[in-house]
């Protein structure tokens, strides 16, 4: 048997022993009568069992101790009623709504597993938990910039790390210096913002709270001692108070910014920058630590935003245009050498530690579904294909994970359960032991488990609320009111999540209705919206936004719309009739753009796949759609961003950069001679 085995049966059995005996216990009690134990030296017993409380304690088992005031030993004690999952109403629909998210995340959500766990232990006793997928799940797509899975190995390192209140190390690369140092860190809490996973915590090395982005790991996670608990998050600790702000306010504030952003763009101004800012009469006024990303932001607007004050805004405005302006006139220079790239060592792809939180919650779901399957009588037969698929096991694996089972005792040769596979009929048999009940109910969710499902709501409720016709806030309300110790606290409610509730509701609805939706739309580089009237296909999320992709009877054409740009949308009585052979997710063959970026910002650009060259300036290769898009995304890199092909959005950058330095009113400059290398 291996080494997980022996340790998955061993932690079952100190749990199955401690509840039981349901009185405070030493530890060689424990060393006596638990599986796996008995035969250790009491030096290997010692470190193993010390590791074993400590993971169970991650794992969101309540095991709690305290010191004998007489014998002066350790006693421990595990409560069942502490251990078992709270009485959870949940109706068909509100189960149904959690199930079409795991389906909707799967493989593309760095909390998958748990979540699947969760529903699991939610769904037990009830039948047909794994249904196909439903519309919504089939309609909508979800996409994050960050993910990979290297990033799930590393969040869950993470959580333990936070649960376990370990201090940990590991090589961290900054950008703004090219470099790797490695950092010690007391992790406090993740936070996901625009889509990007960061970890708040206290840096040892600089004495501060510090917030490090998880994708920026360097290395594997490491715990940065053997000891059980390094540090105590401080009472006053709030995360909301360390949300990511925007780029032009990261650091000290140094000023506030005037911009005019009349009309609509004002309108979409409010909706998106609440947090950064306030517009009243069509100026946006913003706090500032530096100028260049706001900068970034004006240009990305294309004229639809005007610096006013102060007067180095506008002057960075200015000599950004004429940069851009400069380095897109004549022929595009040549560049360095690609640079060669040391390969790195590969970081870790499965959670660090002997046992995965996964595997030892879905043996607990597993042995609480063989119980509640017998209910009050001593057997139960199961069919083997369905039992294996509904805890996702391979078939061949069922009976080896049976098997553990009916190795986890009480102590003393007093067993929880014996199944058995039986190969001819393809059923299970199982015999219910003398103290197996115990373990009939569910147990409580893992803090992992809660928190996937927190996220789960997060990222994709409004498409499941507008199918399963249930406010996901009801399920949400249960969940809150029994796991709240585990940090479920009410999502802040704000008007844009709202509206964007709405407009997911509504291009659902035409989508399964085949119904038309009109569109009132502001484009970007656009100072008004125009009227779409639009066949909606697919509903996909690309952190941080919603995007719906569709068929636009206006142009004839397929678009592609985000809905934080969109005023309003409108279920009309018009049906459509789907288009054959008409593919939402790939509306058109994208153009490709070679880009040149230059020095202060090839950094950055490595993030997202650019090849580095000789001279510390990068090369990359975009896809586009639409050329207002590639335009946009070039201003807003202020020149150091050039376009070398296609020739033609070379002039239509320089062209722009010209016009817009009038539209803006920033007179010229004497002309630059900066050139790529």
């Amino acid at each position: 048997m291996s080494h997980d085995s022996d340790k998955l049966i061993r932690q079952l059995s100190l749990v199955a022993f401690l509840m039981a005996e349901r009185r405070p216990l030493t530890a060689r009690d424990v060393k006596g009568n638990v599986e796996g134990y008995s035969e250790m030296s009491d030096e290997a017993f010692a470190r193993r069992f010390y590791s074993d409380r400590a993971e169970l304690t991650a794992l969101g088992v309540p095991l709690t101790s305290q010191r004998d005031e007489f014998t002066g030993e350790e006693l421990y004690t595990l409560r069942s009623e502490h251990y078992f999952l709270d009485q959870l109403e949940l109706d068909e629909d509100e189960l149904a709504a959690l199930q079409t998210a795991l389906y909707t995340l799967e493989g593309k959500f760095a909390y998958a597993e748990p979540l699947r766990l969760a529903l699991q232990n939610l769904a037990l006793g009830r039948p047909g938990f794994r249904h196909a997928p439903t519309a919504t799940a089939e309609r909508v797509r979800v996409t994050a910039p960050d993910y990979s899975p290297e990033l799930g190995a590393r969040l869950s390192k993470l959580e333990s790390a936070i649960s376990k209140q370990r201090t940990i190390q590991f090589r961290y690369w900054t950008p703004a210096r090219d470099r790797e140092t490695e950092r010690r860190l007391n992790p406090y809490a993740l936070r996901l913002d625009e889509g990007v996973w960061y970890v708040i915590g206290h840096d040892l090395d600089r004495d501060a709270i510090r917030t490090f982005r998880v994708a920026r790991v360097r290395s594997d996670i490491r715990f940065a001692t053997r000891r059980e608990r390094d540090f105590r998050q401080p009472v006053d600790f709030d995360v909301e108070a360390h949300r990511v702000v925007r780029p032009w306010q990261i650091g000290s504030q140094v000023g506030t910014a005037r911009i005019e952003v009349q009309g609509d763009t004002a309108w979409w101004v409010h909706r998106t920058l609440a947090d950064a800012g306030t517009v009243e009469n069509g100026v946006f006024e913003t706090s500032y630590s530096t100028l260049g990303p706001l900068v970034s932001w004006i240009l990305r607007q294309n004229g639809r935003a005007i610096p006013l004050e102060p007067a180095e805004l506008r002057h960075e405005t200015r000599d950004a245009l004429v940069l851009l302006r400069e380095r897109h006139t004549g022929a595009a220079p040549a560049t360095a050498r690609e640079r060669r790239i040391e390969a790195r060592p590969p970081v870790e792809r499965q959670p660090a530690g002997p046992v995965a939180p996964e595997r030892f919650g879905v043996l607990q779901a597993l042995l609480a579904h063989l119980l509640a399957a017998c209910g009050d009588e001593r057997t139960a037969d199961l069919g083997a294909d369905e039992l294996a698929g509904r805890f996702s096991l391979p078939r061949e694996e069922l009976q080896p994970t049976l098997s553990l089972l009916n190795l986890v005792n009480f102590g003393g040769g007093c067993y929880t359960v014996y199944a058995e596979v039986d190969d001819d009929t393809n059923r299970v048999h199982v015999d219910k032991e003398l103290y197996g009940d115990v373990f009939r109910k569910a147990p409580k969710l893992t803090p992992l488990e809660a928190r996937a499902i927190r996220l789960a709501i997060e990222y994709v409720g409004p498409t499941i609320a507008a199918d399963a016709h249930t406010p996901l806030d009801r399920v949400r309300l249960k969940l809150e009111e029994t796991f709240g110790q585990f940090n479920l606290a009410p999502a802040k409610a704000s008007q844009a999540g709202d509206d964007e509730e709405a407009l997911v509701r509504t291009l659902s609805n035409g989508a399964d209705e085949r119904r038309l939706v009109e569109l009132e739309y502001l484009k970007e580089g656009d100072e008004e919206p125009s009227t779409r009237l639009v066949e909606p296909y697919t509903i996909e999320r690309e952190l941080p936004y919603w995007r719906v992709h569709t068929w636009d009877r206006t142009v004839d054409g397929p678009r592609t719309y985000r809905l934080d740009r969109m005023r309003s949308a409108r279920l009309t009585k018009e049906r459509f009739e789907p288009r054959i052979g008409f593919d939402p997710n790939y509306l058109s063959e994208p153009a490709v753009a070679q880009l040149w970026h230059a020095p202060p910002i090839a950094r950055w650009k490595l993030e997202r796949g650019a090849r580095a060259l000789t001279d510390r300036s990068a090369r990359s290769e975009v896809t586009f759609k639409t050329e207002e898009w590639l335009l946009s995304e070039v201003l807003a890199d202020r020149g150091e961003t050039v376009v070398f092909e296609p020739e033609s959005m070379r002039r239509a950058v320089a062209a722009r950069a010209r016009a817009l330095q009038a539209e803006l009113g920033l007179s010229p400059r004497r002309k630059r001679t900066v050139e790529p290398a």
